[in-house]
């Protein structure tokens, strides 16, 4: 907890200090408010304690400016009895309580241990908040490349509007996430985000998914139920893989988005929605409206805006926030260090499987490390034997465009397998002196608990 003091009183303000570093707490003094304000605009802090009366700038009107340069901050102002009706005042605007001089120990420590509460149940809050929505710390979009500049500046300008967006773009990208933060950045935020995933629902209970039912309305409907139109009314609706929706749903789903109205399954029964609808695709959907399966009227009426989210392979800049990004969720307060050649082979990794298999390649080398620093051993040896990599050369097995780096660290690591880990066999069979591959081991960073 870092708590900043403002007190023209010397005397006062080193006794505040002292007592306070006693009980643990970082403290900061300044003399004045003007000085206070200045250490503010460079750092943060948990709780303003200032002085109600200080020359330059007085207690009330620093709590002004210091809730502007930080709104979170808790304040409590220290008080002369005769300007109580002052400090209430000052309450009123956004203070969180007023100390009256003069106070004992028990009672700063008492208002101050309520403020430092008070803080952490509303950071606790926000966390839970950030987490049910999917947009917490841990779900932020994370990039540096020009091309992820160039989709963030895109989402900044289309969130505060009700247009639709049809975002578009491989597996693994990442399209919930920017549905995700085109949400949190409308004016729809403080409302419900509902995601559905089109294709992990059997096509006969789709429509009842979105439009809800009405008891009755098919065999296993016992009672009436929401869809998730209805349940995202005021908010944002995303439909993901919307490619998957049958013809016949499709028809549905334009009348919704044109009429605003919806009607559950089994009722003639009329409901007007709200909603703001995002939906997202891996497949082209012009092919597939040139092909007949898919409304093209549907098409346009999602297509107002498009977002194309780049696959990983053409943003790899974005590669080494990411790793940072995911080694801090997966072991949060431990420095995990990837050497610079580690970095380097995930940057040149294609990637079929973009973040998602980063991010599950992260998960999986945190928890089977065997120290903080990350090594060629912690890789999972079918790394880079994916489904859509290039076409394996027939004669080596190995993919025809990957660097001599890659080969060779590749080449290394199969041939120590090969022999259980025993040097002096892996260099035999690479026809290398065994000091000529210890060296190369030790440049690559390739270590294992098996080594001979």
């Amino acid at each position: 907890m870092k708590i900043l003091l403002a007190d023209d009183d010397a005397a006062l303000r080193k006794v505040i200090q002292f007592k306070l570093r006693q009980r643990g707490y970082d403290v900061t003094a300044t003399a004045d408010g003007e000085e206070a304000l200045s250490v503010l605009r460079h750092g943060r802090y948990d709780l303003l304690l200032s002085d109600m009366k200080m020359p330059k700038l007085n207690g009330l009107d620093l709590l002004k400016q210091a809730r502007k340069v930080q709104p979170d901050i808790k304040v409590i102002l220290m008080t002369a009895y005769a300007a109580i009706p002052q400090a209430v005042e000052a309450v009123k605007l956004g203070a969180f309580d007023y100390l009256t001089k003069p106070f004992d120990n028990d009672q700063l420590f008492v208002t101050i241990e309520k403020a430092v509460k008070f803080k952490q149940l509303e950071n606790e809050n926000k966390l839970l908040k950030e987490q049910l929505s999917g947009v917490g710390p841990a779900k932020q979009m994370v990039g540096v490349s020009p091309s992820f500049k160039q989709l963030l500046s895109l989402i900044e300008k289309v969130a505060p509007t009700d247009a639709t967006i049809l975002i578009t773009g491989e597996s693994g990208t990442g399209k919930e996430l920017v549905a995700r933060t085109l949400h949190r950045q409308s004016n729809r935020k403080e409302s419900e985000f509902v995601a559905v995933n089109c294709a992990a629902i059997p096509r006969e209970l789709l429509e009842s998914e979105l439009f809800g039912h009405v008891r009755g309305a098919f065999t296993g409907a016992v009672k009436d139920k929401k869809g998730k139109f209805e349940l995202a009314d005021g908010g944002t609706l995303f439909l993901d893989e919307i490619s998957e929706l049958s013809i016949e749903l499709q028809a549905k789903l334009l009348r919704a988005i044109q009429e605003r109205v919806i009607e559950p399954v089994g009722s003639e029964r009329r409901i007007e929605i709200d909603v703001r609808l995002l939906a997202a695709t891996n497949v082209n959907l012009r092919d597939r409206v040139a092909s007949g399966g898919f409304r093209e009227d549907l098409f346009y009426r999602l297509n107002v805006i498009p977002l194309q989210v780049p696959p990983l392979r053409e943003r790899r800049e974005d590669i080494a926030p990411l790793v940072r990004t995911f080694l801090e969720r997966f072991a949060p307060g431990t420095p995990i260090s990837v050497p610079a050649n580690l970095m380097t082979v995930l940057k040149e990794h294609s990637w079929p499987g973009n973040i998602r298999e980063l991010e599950n390649l992260m998960e999986r080398m945190t928890i089977l490390r065997k120290s903080d620093e990350l090594t060629f051993a912690d890789l999972p040896a079918d790394f880079r034997m994916t489904e859509k990599q290039e076409p394996a050369n027939r004669a080596t097995g190995r993919s025809e465009h990957v660097s001599l780096y890659e080969n060779e660290i590749q080449l290394i690591i199969e041939a120590l397998e090969k022999f259980g880990w025993n040097r002096t066999k892996a260099a035999a069979y690479l026809r290398v002196p065994r000091h000529i591959l210890i060296y190369r081991m030790k440049k690559f960073g390739i270590y294992h608990d098996k080594e001979i």
